[in-house]
């Protein structure tokens, strides 16, 4: 059975001689009847109350894309930092973390393109800060597992926050030039590839296995809290104080989440013969289409996204001859909506369907956001998408966790580092290259459109199996 086809199917009319086990799950209550011409009773589904709605047309695809109703509570997922001490640690030295890895993101912007006014040079440094978890991606996931998950992720705060002061030293000193800003960027970006699996790992760690969904959420909002709100006070800071200031802020959060962590458990290191190699990752993807397909799902949504950072000054700047400065609203919005997004109740457990619908939402949002005619309609464009970011990363996330399980777990999130986070500087170099080939506008529609595919891939696809019972039994009707 294809990953497409077994969430959320649509209702159907079954039909089918008694006693011959043609059961079908979540259909309503049955009669059986006597079949005009033959003795044998056949079983008639029952219409439950609202059935009409849910055989409408709108039902139908509702139904399809995996929108249908359930009786599972509707829950926040911020509910888990109050019933998790540890947790709720985690989660305030991480929002430290990461507000100080934004308004230094805001000032590599903005000093890149202040220093070269081009939009390819954003595009470079962008690139230059996620290449390695494209190339280093798979040793990320051993170096957890051989280390242990929290060792790991406190050695890249402490090389990070060196890193970052570093820049701001420069900066104050008058010798920080596009060279030094990729060559920080590089050297953050490649602390932040180690530290994706561990974080991922100690995330789960620290709740039991129901709540790992909501905790996976809650990491993604601290990372998103930072975007909401840091780009904007990045902007009051380089103003004020100089981009110097910036960079070390930065060194100072990481500072504060290393600290944080000293007090947290940690996943200890494996036995020697329990260590993944480090292509076992990769192995496991491409021998489970279900786990490759979320890991292209998650690639999608980093790419659709990322017009946002690498678009955003040329667009304020050439499009709505407004400041440059606008781009650090255009982020802002993005992480707020990605904050709103955890606020909204989740019900169930994630699902593939409800996962690419919303990646539907962010593709038609981001090309809201390129093709605007005003500046604050993209501001409004990129606030939906980072609530359609921040559920589908979410759901994704979660559902790589429960296809790998725990004795894959490392080396699967291994790889979704890479897609997550490498898939970044391929869209950056993207961006900067037919921004000045094919116009900001249609560079933004281009990198949207794969967000559109697997909403448009379930609504579409065949599900050839159903299809056959459900022609049966209305022949078996005749």
């Amino acid at each position: 059975m294809d990953l497409l086809s077994t969430e959320s199917a649509p209702p159907t009319l079954v039909v089918g001689e008694a006693g011959t086990g043609c059961a079908v799950e979540d259909r309503p209550p049955a009669t059986v009847q006597p079949m005009a011409g033959t003795a044998q009773p056949v079983v008639v589904s029952v219409p439950a109350p609202g059935a009409t709605t849910r055989h409408s047309a709108l039902g139908l695809v509702a139904a399809r894309m995996g929108l249908v109703s359930s009786n599972s509570p509707r829950r926040s997922p911020w509910r888990v930092l109050l019933s998790h001490a540890e947790l709720k640690r985690y989660f305030i030295g991480s929002v430290a973390s990461d507000f100080g890895t934004w308004i230094q993101n805001t000032a590599q912007v903005l000093l890149a393109y202040k220093l070269t006014h081009s939009a390819l040079a954003v595009g470079l440094v962008t690139c230059a800060q996620f290449s390695s978890p494209l190339v280093l991606g798979p040793w990320a996931g051993v170096m957890a597992n051989r280390l242990g998950s929290k060792p790991t992720l406190l050695c890249t705060q402490v090389l990070s926050a060196l890193i970052a002061a570093a820049l701001g030293i420069l900066e104050f000193t008058g010798s920080l030039t596009e060279p030094y800003l990729i060559a920080g960027a590089v050297a953050i970006g490649l602390f932040f590839t180690f530290a994706l699996p561990a974080r991922t790992v100690t995330v789960r760690m620290l709740v039991p296995e129901d709540e790992v969904k909501a905790a996976m959420a809650m990491d993604s909002v601290s990372y998103n809290l930072g975007r909401a709100l840091a780009p904007v006070l990045g902007v009051v800071v380089i103003i004020i104080i100089g981009f110097g200031w910036a960079f070390e802020i930065n060194a100072v959060s990481f500072i504060i989440f290393s600290i944080v962590l000293v007090g947290l458990p940690g996943r200890p290191a494996e036995p020697m013969h329990q260590r993944s190699p480090v292509m076992s990752g990769f192995k496991i993807a491409w021998q489970r289409r279900r786990i490759m397909i979320l890991l292209l799902m998650v690639a999608s949504v980093t790419v659709a996204a990322d017009p946002v950072l690498v678009l955003g000054p040329a667009l304020a700047k050439h499009v709505f001859h407004a400041s440059a400065d606008w781009s650090a609203a255009f982020i802002g919005a993005l992480g707020a909506g990605s904050v709103v997004g955890s606020l909204l109740p989740r019900q169930g457990k994630p699902a593939i369907r409800r996962a690419a619908v919303v990646m539907g939402l962010l593709g038609l949002a981001m090309m809201a956001f390129a093709y605007a005619p005003q500046v604050w309609i993209s501001v409004i464009a990129a606030f939906v998408a980072g609530v359609a970011c921040l559920m589908a990363n979410s759901a994704t996330r979660a559902l790589l966790i429960e296809q790998a399980g725990r004795r894959h777990e490392v080396s699967v999130m291994a790889v979704w580092a890479i897609a997550w986070a490498g898939s970044k500087p391929i869209a950056s170099l993207i961006d900067g290259s037919l921004a000045g080939w094919i116009g900001i506008r249609h560079t933004g529609l281009v990198l949207a459109l794969p967000a559109l595919v697997p909403a448009l891939a379930i609504l579409c696809w065949p599900v050839a199996h159903k299809r056959g019972v459900r022609h049966a039994a209305l022949s078996q009707a005749r």
